[in-house]
């Protein structure tokens, strides 16, 4: 076996491996012999034919397989040995390889070409992002205390319904002689009665019971974002929807909400000893600030992640990225389809590839399972509550098995590794650029948010961003 390479310019080289006759010829009698005592051959009894046969019927393409795992062994071997790094995979260049004969073995040789990942310097002076910090008011506390106290409340279906409680059933628009429209709108809803808009429709509901029936004007009661998404309008049809509905009630529920004490203090975060709703507030809005800090490193991430793409300035070969893609989707794609696409889809994501290399190699940003396996582990922790007679050992010994579990399944866990790749990205970005804190309302982060999906998606940029957000909630 040799392996030599030929660089053809600064990125692109011909890697040549040469297979002689007495590097597969062990190999190939070895399987030879192993086929004949296995084979069944009509006129011989089984592992009696004669050698000559077997060679005639089974070399060739033993003699191809031997081949091919030498290939490929060898040269994934020289590419690690000599430290290549590349990007995409090796390529058969078949034109100055030829059709190897396989059925007249002898010496061969093969031609691969490759291209070397382009080297980029990342110019942090010429990026400008500001890491937000989200104001948290009082009354966002006040809220989510009083969420809290309806989440850990006391659930019941009156046979009545009240002021606070949840309604569901069906809205019939009604004709201007006050029967059913005929092609009118039909839907099963539910809302809360603090939905209700208007007092005097908010009264003729309440007191009502299952399968008794209300007319109101739905525009009056509700408005027209809750028309547009309950009735399934169009925005534009919802505004102009003006008729009266004839709502037939099918139910409703109510929850009464936990009484702030130390039981509620208790369940909400076991362990913690906390005995006063004081204390308890502020637990509960540091909650809200890391909640909303996660939110802010993952905005934070993105617009740095496009800067960088936007001041990418690496030579990429292209001519090759293009034959390598082609042959990874052989199946989907044509060249004329990957010419069309390749500014708006192929190529960012290659810049992106290519940033990520470079970024890895100042400080590894890529998750690995050990990384996987913590934060499950820190997941699991806070939502286990123990098991009756379990000491702290067998605990974490339990928490640990289910976390490897849950971590070797890396199509379960996708969004938990987009999650931390955010995370150690972010910490990165933050070592490099020291960035400005500017501190927004709820409202003006979301207008950023807003903002930077828009600059995302003209620039067709995929983002970790969703799945990153989905995992806060694991």
């Amino acid at each position: 076996m040799n392996v030599t390479r030929e660089n053809l310019n600064d990125l692109e080289l011909c890697i040549k491996v040469e297979v002689a006759a007495a590097d597969y010829a062990d190999g190939v009698t070895k399987q030879l012999k192993q086929y004949r005592q296995k084979a069944v051959i009509p006129g011989f009894r089984k592992g009696m034919a004669p050698m000559g046969m077997i060679e005639r019927i089974y070399k060739p393409t033993l003699v191809a397989d031997e081949v091919n795992r030498l290939i490929f062994e060898n040269l994934y071997k020289y590419i690690d040995d000599e430290k290549l790094d590349l990007i995409g995979s090796p390529l058969s260049n078949d034109e100055k390889t030829g059709k190897p004969d396989f059925d007249h073995p002898a010496d061969f040789t093969f031609y691969f070409d490759a291209a070397l990942m382009p080297k980029v310097d990342v110019d942090w002076s010429k990026i400008d992002a500001k890491l937000l910090q989200i104001k948290v008011p009082a009354k966002e506390i006040d809220t989510q205390v009083e969420n809290i106290a309806k989440r850990y409340g006391k659930f019941e279906t009156p046979e009545t319904i009240g002021e606070n409680d949840h309604v569901y059933g069906k809205a019939v628009e009604l004709g201007k002689d006050g029967s059913p429209k005929d092609g009118g709108v039909s839907v099963f809803i539910s809302f809360e009665m603090s939905e209700v808009k208007d007092a005097d429709i908010k009264q003729s509901i309440i007191g009502k019971k299952n399968d008794e029936k209300v007319t109101f004007n739905a525009f009056k009661a509700f408005g027209a974002a809750f028309i547009e998404k309950n009735f399934r309008m169009e925005s534009a049809a919802a505004k102009k929807f003006k008729s009266d509905v004839e709502f037939t009630v099918s139910g409703c529920s109510r929850i009464t909400p936990h009484e702030i004490n130390e039981d509620l203090f208790a369940q909400v975060y076991p362990g913690e000893e906390i005995k006063d709703e004081a204390k308890f507030r502020k637990v509960v809005g540091k909650e809200i600030d890391k909640a909303n800090d996660e939110q802010c490193r993952i905005l934070f991430v993105n617009q740095v992640r496009r800067s960088l793409l936007d001041n990418f300035n690496a030579t990429l070969p292209e001519a090759f990225l293009k034959r390598w893609i082609l042959a990874r989707d052989s199946k989907e794609l044509t060249p004329e389809k990957l010419d069309s696409e390749w500014c708006d889809k192929y190529l960012p994501s290659l810049k992106w590839e290519i940033l990520d290399a470079a970024l890895n190699k100042i400080k590894p940003i890529e998750p690995n399972h050990n990384d996987i396996v913590d934060y499950v582990k820190d997941v699991l922790k806070r939502n286990d509550r123990g098991e009756a007679g379990e000491t702290a050992e067998a605990k974490e010994d339990r928490i640990e098995k289910a976390a490897q579990s849950i971590a070797s399944d890396r199509d379960n866990v996708r969004q938990i590794v987009d999650r931390i790749y955010v995370d150690k990205t972010f910490e990165l970005f933050k070592e490099q650029l020291n960035p400005e804190v500017e501190k927004v309302t709820a409202k003006e982060f979301g207008e950023r948010v807003k903002a930077d999906n828009a600059a995302n998606d003209e620039k067709n940029i995929d983002t970790p961003t969703e799945d990153a957000q989905q995992s806060l909630e694991l």
